[in-house]
């Protein structure tokens, strides 16, 4: 298996620039069965796969579409095998299924040229019989709908296509084994094609051959017995069942291009833009996308990460009063989906993120739009943890995810200058402020004794290592958190400065940071392991366990640590958690470590922060080196230097969740998780930034 990465980056603002492509050639079956691509649409929705065809999640299918509350994600198209027919009678067939007695069956495989993703879009280069296929996938931006296209490269035609889609109306997170509603019911007019299930509230799905002739052949089938694969080994059902309509037959020349198209929109929005005009707005968005992020693309994986970024920065569609209350107000309404392919919008990933996304990508409009978003969402000084995918109010168990929400607003107002929002948000960070010192909801409040925030309540997990199973909180952490209390500091002293600006008086926050600051120093050192406590005042005491949560107290923009105690917690990190993906979450010696993450869901959870590593984590441990090491910035590099490989295993030009704590490191989690993505990129600015200013 190779990998190769194009980029003219002297041309990529060139409307006729070399594409950035990064190509994956050669591979057997199983290999290229492990892969994923992922496109999304701007909505929530998406399209994902193995790059074989295989499914292996109950995610994958070429049409997820994003529909509002109550209805959410579904899955609609789920399939669609492939079969060429050449002039000389010979045939090509692609694609993949896993049966229930575990037998992978890929077609195409040894007609497999080549994969890449264009500008982060997917194609497929197939080479049989002296013929070349290319086949694309793309989604219009902020439209329910899919793109397949297929072109003949080379050979003499016509090359007969037959394509065959299966169905499988469900809930993106419902299990594959989920009642399919049957009977299904077709309406047919001239090359357009509806399917209706009997589904209560399901659109129907709406499929239109673009060609220059094409027929139905009605050839109803049940495919059953399906086995996806990834299910099985997270101890989900596993054997799913989908039904066909029949083929498409449709003739492939030199000259003509054919393209399905699948979606939940109307016949006149389907039908408004030709497949190749839709291509080619597509390529242009991407393409301002990279012009607006600048000197980012010159960073090492920074054009790639752009595109990545691109796939997390959602309209909510699920909650239509988040985008009349905007408009109402002349704004617009964006969040940030977490991760693909199960995660919604969450509080903590979106502020955390939201400086990568959007800042370092110069999409400062949009970064805006997210602050405001959230802050509509505001209850009893508690930004929202999340929103679940069918319901359009948030669940507001975090502790954290509302400090976070200062440090994006510093980076925000920093970057653009908008002190306009800025104002406008100060009486909801005042609030705040004044909730958490009196206490809000789940024993979320100040310590009088010391002026440290605590947190804690039965059955909840607050912080950002939030693992549960059943009534099993896996790292409770109940009472004052280290990470919490680095970011409470920070928030303190963003608000004083903030209303000291405006000319407000602002001398109880500097008291009260001026307290925290000291007791942190007190309390959070241990000098008998030379770096912080992990959790003070906890159900069992202090918590001296080695977590990567010490590093916010200097990574912060207002760091809470002493200074003389820097390096020894640098030392610390360095030597126990830091590895080439990320930060491991306990160090190795525990008896909590479990160097592997798998299984079922409890025995992935009991692993989830006990050791597993998360790639954003390197985002603050470099802004952590750089302040205690200025003069070793050339060593920064070297702690990004495994994603560039990373980019093209799991799921190809993107990052994943977590990964095994020993090596190899292998991707778990989320195919495609946004705060990996953000602080790699920002990381990866940041290090150039600092690079330049040095050598000036």
């Amino acid at each position: 298996m190779n990998s190769a990465l194009l980029l003219a980056k002297d041309e990529i603002h060139s409307p006729a620039a070399t594409p950035l492509v990064r190509r994956i050639v050669g591979g057997d079956a199983a290999v290229l069965t492990e892969k994923e691509w992922l496109v999304t649409n701007g909505l929530g929705g998406y399209s994902s796969g193995t790059i074989s065809g295989a499914a292996t999640r109950r995610y994958h299918g070429l049409l997820i579409a994003a529909h509002p509350a109550p209805i959410g994600r579904i899955v609609l198209l789920s399939h669609l095998t492939e079969q060429f027919r050449f002039p000389d009678h010979s045939q090509l067939d692609i694609g993949g299924t896993e049966h229930g007695d575990g037998v992978l069956d890929v077609r195409g495989a040894n007609a497999f040229q080549e994969f890449r993703l264009e500008m982060g879009l997917p194609v497929w280069q197939y080479s049989a019989y002296g013929h070349v296929i290319e086949k694309r996938v793309f989604m219009p931006h902020q439209r329910n709908t899919v793109l397949v296209n297929y072109r003949l490269i080379s050979g003499d035609g016509p090359v007969q296509l037959m394509l065959r889609p299966s169905l499988h109306f469900r809930g993106h997170d419902e299990p594959v084994s989920a009642p399919d509603f049957e009977p299904y019911t077709l309406t047919a007019r001239s090359r357009c094609y509806e399917y209706r299930n009997e589904r209560p509230g399901f659109p129907p799905l709406r499929i239109y051959v673009h060609a220059e002739s094409s027929a139905l052949i009605l050839a109803e089938e049940t495919l059953a017995n399906i086995l996806y694969r990834i299910e099985e080994c997270r101890g989900y059902e596993k054997i799913g069942t989908l039904w066909s309509p029949g083929c498409f037959q449709v003739p492939l020349t030199a000259s003509s291009e054919v393209t399905l198209t699948a979606s939940t929109e109307t016949w006149e929005q389907i039908q408004a833009i030709r497949p190749d005009a839709a291509w080619c707005i597509e390529m242009e968005r991407r393409q301002r996308l990279l012009s607006l992020a600048g000197t980012t693309i010159d960073v090492p994986l920074g054009a790639e990460l752009t595109l990545a970024a691109d796939q997390f920065i959602i309209l909510p569609a699920s909650r239509l009063h988040d985008s009349a209350l905007a408009h109402a107000t002349g704004d617009q309404a964006r969040t940030v989906i977490a991760g693909y392919h199960w995660f919604t919008d969450w509080g903590r990933d979106t502020m955390i993120s939201l400086e990568g996304l959007t800042l370092v990508t110069g999409r400062h409009a949009e970064a805006g739009y997210i602050l405001r978003t959230f802050a509509n969402h505001v209850r009893d000084g508690l930004i929202p943890n999340f929103f679940p995918d069918h319901a359009t109010e948030g669940l507001y168990h975090t502790a954290d995810a509302t400090l976070w929400f200062f440090h994006a607003l510093h980076r925000y107002v920093t970057v653009t200058g908008d002190r306009d929002t800025l104002r406008t948000l100060l009486p909801v960070l005042r609030d705040i402020v004044a909730r958490h010192q009196n206490g809000t909801r789940f024993g979320i409040g100040v310590d009088p004794n010391d002026g440290l925030l605590r947190q804690g309540a039965t059955g909840y997990q607050l912080t950002w290592m939030d693992a549960k199973v059943g009534d099993w909180v896996v790292t409770p952490r109940r009472g004052k958190a280290v990470e919490i209390n680095a970011l409470w500091f920070n928030a303190l002293r963003l608000l004083q400065g903030w209303m000291e600006e405006e000319g407000e008086s602002a001398d109880e926050l500097d008291a009260l940071a001026t307290r925290v600051h000291r007791s942190f120093n007190e309390r959070f050192w241990n000098g008998s392991e030379f770096g912080l406590f992990d959790v003070v005042d906890g159900e069992e005491g202090d918590d001296a366990s080695c977590r990567p949560n010490q590093i916010f107290a200097i990574s912060l923009d207002h760091p809470v640590l002493a200074p003389a105690r820097w390096e020894a917690v640098m030392n610390v990190v360095c030597e126990r958690l830091l590895t080439p993906l990320g930060l491991r979450t306990l160090a190795p010696g525990h008896v909590d470590y479990k160097p592997k993450y798998s299984g079922d869901l409890r025995s992935r959870d009991a692993a989830y922060h006990q050791g597993t590593v998360w790639a954003w984590l390197i985002g603050p441990f470099v802004d952590a080196w750089c302040r205690v090491y200025p003069d070793r910035l050339d060593e920064s590099p070297s702690f990004l230097a495994g994603f560039d490989a990373h980019l093209s295993e799991a799921c190809i030009g993107t990052i994943s969740e977590i990964f095994d704590a020993e090596a190899p490191f292998t991707a778990r989690g989320c195919a495609a998780q946004a705060w990996s993505v953000a602080e790699v990129l920002r990381a990866s600015a940041k290090i150039s930034q600092q690079s330049r200013s040095s050598n000036t």
